[in-house]
């Protein structure tokens, strides 16, 4: 099986992309179904992680529909500090909008529960989160 290296770290594949692919695409026509007939829809991207999972998700998405990103952070190194600092905003207006956060994991939930709360305050018409790992 193919390792991964990062930094003093090394990792073992453990989700073949054939199944990664087969999720993106399951979220994918979820999203499809829930959405086709909203007003261009908000996807809020949240870096640095979910990039690819964006990437990946908007080739299959098939409506109109706006994407932005959202760059917050909790860790410090592969430890999450419990602090979460805001780093590239959202300049988009959210109000009255559908809006869908992306994220590639939800690990402690600390970083999603921070921008669900910010982002509620802003009176969107819906706030989802569609996240690839959990």
């Amino acid at each position: 099986m193919k390792q991964v290296k990062l930094h003093d770290k090394e990792f073992k594949v453990s989700i073949p992309e054939e199944k990664i692919q087969d999720a993106v695409k399951s979220i994918a026509k979820k999203i499809n179904n829930d959405y086709k007939e909203k007003k261009v829809p908000l996807f809020i991207s949240i870096l640095n992680g979910s990039f690819m999972f964006t990437a990946d998700l908007f080739k299959h998405i098939d409506f109109v529909c706006e994407v932005t990103f959202l760059k917050l952070t909790s860790y410090k190194g592969a430890a999450s500090t419990g602090a979460v600092r805001q780093l590239i905003g959202v300049n988009e207006s959210i109000e009255g909008r559908d809006v869908i956060v992306l994220e590639d994991i939800v690990d402690t939930g600390i970083t999603l529960e921070q921008i669900l709360g910010q982002l509620k305050s802003f009176e969107p018409a819906s706030v989802r989160v569609a996240s690839l790992l959990f």
